[in-house]
């Protein structure tokens, strides 16, 4: 008999407040993450209606500090770096030299020569090792505090109106994208104005020991606790790509909507994103069935591509997908999508499929 060692799923601060939140839990990047609490439907209405809250801690920070913090940053991105002030914050990319990515990030500007970069729970090691390999040369500084932030994602249309009675900054006065130190509930955090659900809303950073005691106190003031199931429907419905998914280390990131994202500066794997992408990421629409990923999508009868993310939309009432097809078959508005040996009929979509 082989004896295996699995290796043990991490947890988050929060761990022991969602079984008590009763959440039904699985396997998620190497972590033990909450899917659903009450159900997906009801999570993605109180984030569509009202206000939900998301345990993100499994999220990697990056404090980026020195005299060519700047530089560095630019050196390892394609989108403008020195865009950014003290207090606000960018969605960018980390190329690889293939023309892929090693991780889609969000930097956030504390002040000036200190930068916090937020990666993917599954890329934290790959990323921190592509970081440090391209250090040299610059005057720079990488710490990886991970493990000493808990991170909070309150979405929804009321988010900033249940939030402002219980914190010491005019919440009205932040634009998205915003960064900035605040008190909430009487702890010191960090709240920035971004999120992944096409909502308003924002993202505490609390120190890991207290975050249970801030989950807690978002709950008693009416926010609804909401799990990965209805993350994965709303940042879908908003047409957000996922790493693993829409984004790889193989997959040409400028197959996507967000070609915006490079602009024209030299950075790190440059070259690889200058080659022409020979797929085009599209969405459907479908009537009734829904779709997952890795589905052969087709064209006339011809696989042209697959389904990289699919599901139910909640707020829609129908099947919806995202799928990376061929070029020269993009172009096409109807597409067919196999589904356990059978064909079902599928029309192209616009990205993004629901806006609030």
């Amino acid at each position: 008999m082989t004896e295996t060692n699995a290796t043990p799923l991490k947890r988050t601060p929060l761990h022991a407040a969602h079984q008590k939140a009763g959440a039904r839990m699985v396997p998620f990047g190497g972590w033990d993450m909450p899917v659903q609490y009450s159900g997906l439907k009801a999570e993605h209405e109180a984030v569509r209606t009202s206000a939900g809250v998301f345990d993100v801690s499994h999220m990697g920070e990056f404090r980026i500090t020195g005299p060519d913090a700047l530089k560095f940053l630019q050196h390892v991105t394609p989108n403008d770096v020195s865009k950014l002030r003290p207090g606000r914050a960018q969605y960018n990319w980390l190329p690889n030299a293939q023309g892929g990515l090693v991780d889609d990030i969000y930097i956030y500007m504390a002040a000036e020569g200190e930068y916090l970069m937020v990666v993917n729970a599954g890329n934290i090691d790959k990323d921190w090792a592509h970081l440090n390999a391209l250090t040299g040369g610059f005057d720079v500084r990488l710490a990886n505090e991970s493990d000493q932030w808990a991170l909070l994602a309150v979405q929804g249309p009321k988010a900033e109106e249940l939030l402002q009675p219980h914190t010491d900054t005019d919440l009205s006065a932040k634009k998205k994208n915003a960064y900035f130190s605040a008190k909430l509930f009487g702890h010191d955090v960090r709240l920035a104005r971004t999120g992944y659900t096409g909502e308003d809303g924002f993202e505490v950073f609390v120190d890991a020991e207290k975050a249970e005691e801030m989950w807690d106190k978002l709950l008693e003031i009416g926010i609804t606790p909401a799990g990965l199931g209805a993350r994965d429907t709303l940042r879908l419905e908003a047409g957000f790509p996922l790493y693993g998914h829409e984004f790889s280390d193989e997959i040409h990131p400028l197959s996507s909507h967000y070609g915006w994202v490079v602009k024209d500066k030299e950075h790190h794997g440059r070259e690889g994103l200058r080659a022409t992408p020979t797929q085009k990421l599209i969405g459907l629409k479908l009537e009734k069935v829904p779709v997952r990923e890795g589905y052969p999508v087709k064209a006339g009868g011809r696989v042209v591509g697959h389904v990289t993310s699919g599901t139910t939309s909640p707020s829609l009432g129908y099947p919806i997908a995202m799928a990376l097809v061929d070029a020269a078959s993009a172009d096409a508005d109807s597409f067919e999508v196999e589904v356990r040996g059978k064909d079902h009929p599928a029309q192209k979509a616009e990205i993004p499929f629901y806006k609030p």
